[in-house]
């Protein structure tokens, strides 16, 4: 069964300060799962995790992971101008994007960050941007085809299908891009792939692995550029349901060591680097979006109406995704009604769960939603007029600091021109 991080009596004090709904994580939690990481990891001595910035775009976040030797994955230039304000630079920034602007290359290079090439053409287009071809260059690999591992994550499939996804290169422009990258002058190579999402497998990045590591070593062999890292990039999964068991960091980073004895080092590339780039896996166990229960409706289903809505947390109304709820002080109380948790949204999809067994909810009850420590304040939007909500942390010391506050009124007009 999962359990929040924090209790009523913790959650009853914080709304008095910090009205409801509002994002909030768990900094213990967040440390001590990025040290486990590294602690999978530590026998690479190269082993980099850049997380990924789209994930929970909050500086507080992201200054706590520096602080825990993560650098940062980006994906556009304000994702570039946060992780600087954050205090990255150079190599502690990998640049990963599709259809970039020539800007956004520009300032990438500019903080001397890693970048990651979404497509062949690309490379003429760095070079013709910069003016030059950068010393290090990463380039994301599509093997095509259809990747299956493990059990269905979420009752949908993401991305497990590489050859209706719009990333990256095929083998042969792989080889391409590393040799005209080459001919330009670029020295370093990285490879990077993603081939699925949230997997709830210990078998995905050992497998994942496996199949960089061939590519890398052919590749090398067959134009001779030196591959100083593979970035084995994000898929690791959370338990979003209570009955699925999590992964072990321990045993994935033992799976890929062994793929990376049996082949990088045979073919002389014991040497290279390994990188991660994990977003969801990082946070998302780590933070709650809490919310007070304000309206039940009784037509032909039962209805459970919160102050939280789609808006701060789009998962379930655009994916089906499933997000546990806890009825804070009603843990041990038995789940014998059934509701559909609903927001206010003019959109019959905002619903937080449907059909879902629950203690009786009585309006002025605190629900956690679990899981929402990634991809759930960042997706947020102003549908409806909507105000974006604050992101709290709850500190190891079990005070709370302030991350962002909430939107008001006057944020929502600001960039209008009346």
């Amino acid at each position: 069964m999962k359990k929040p991080f924090l209790t009523l009596a913790q959650a009853r004090e914080i709304v008095k300060t910090y009205p409801t709904p509002f994002h909030i994580y768990d900094e213990r939690g967040i440390r001590e799962n990025a040290r486990a990481l590294h602690a999978a990891f530590a026998w690479n001595p190269g082993f980099k995790e850049y997380f990924a910035v789209k994930a929970t775009p909050t500086p507080g976040i992201l200054k706590l992971l520096r602080e825990e030797g993560c650098g940062v994955d980006c994906s556009s230039l304000t994702e570039l101008l946060m992780s600087e304000r954050c205090g990255f630079s150079g190599s502690e920034i990998m640049f990963s994007s599709n259809e970039t602007p020539a800007e956004e290359f520009l300032l990438a290079a500019k903080l001397g960050a890693t970048i990651n090439l979404d497509d062949l053409t690309h490379v003429d287009f760095l070079h013709k941007t910069l003016g030059r071809a950068p010393e290090t260059v990463c380039c994301r690999f599509n093997p095509g085809g259809v990747f299956t591992l493990g059990e269905s994550k979420e009752g949908f499939q993401v991305m497990d299908k590489p050859g209706d996804a719009k990333y990256g290169m095929t083998r042969p422009q792989l080889a391409q891009a590393f040799a005209r990258l080459r001919e330009l002058g670029t020295k370093r190579f990285g490879i990077h792939a993603f081939l699925a999402s949230n997997t709830i497998s210990n078998e995905y990045y050992p497998a994942l692995a496996r199949l960089l590591f061939e590519t890398a070593a052919q590749v090398a062999q067959e134009t001779g550029c030196h591959i100083a890292f593979i970035n084995l990039s994000g898929g690791v999964g959370v338990p979003y349901r209570p009955d699925q068991s999590a992964n072990d960091i321990a045993v994935i980073g033992e799976g890929v060591r062994r793929a990376y004895e049996d082949i990088l080092v045979p073919a002389g590339m014991g040497n290279v680097a390994i990188f991660t780039e994990l977003g969801r896996f990082m946070l998302a166990p780590f933070g709650h979006l809490l919310t007070t229960a304000v309206h039940e409706k009784h037509i032909y289903k039962e209805y459970v109406g919160v102050d939280a809505c789609a808006a701060n947390l789009m998962r379930p109304a655009i994916y089906g995704a499933y997000h546990h709820i806890t009825v804070l002080g009603k843990e041990d109380v038995p789940c014998d009604h059934v509701y559909d948790v609903v927001g206010s949204l003019c959109e019959n999809s905002d619903k937080f769960a449907i059909d879902r067994a629950l203690p009786e909810i009585r309006p002025g009850d605190l629900l956690v939603i679990h899981d929402t420590g990634a991809h759930g304040f960042s997706m947020g939007y102003n549908y409806n007029g909507k105000l974006r909500s604050a992101e709290l942390l709850l500190r190891g010391d079990g005070s709370v600091k302030l991350m962002r506050r909430a939107e008001t009124p006057d944020d929502y007009f600001a960039t209008l021109v009346w």
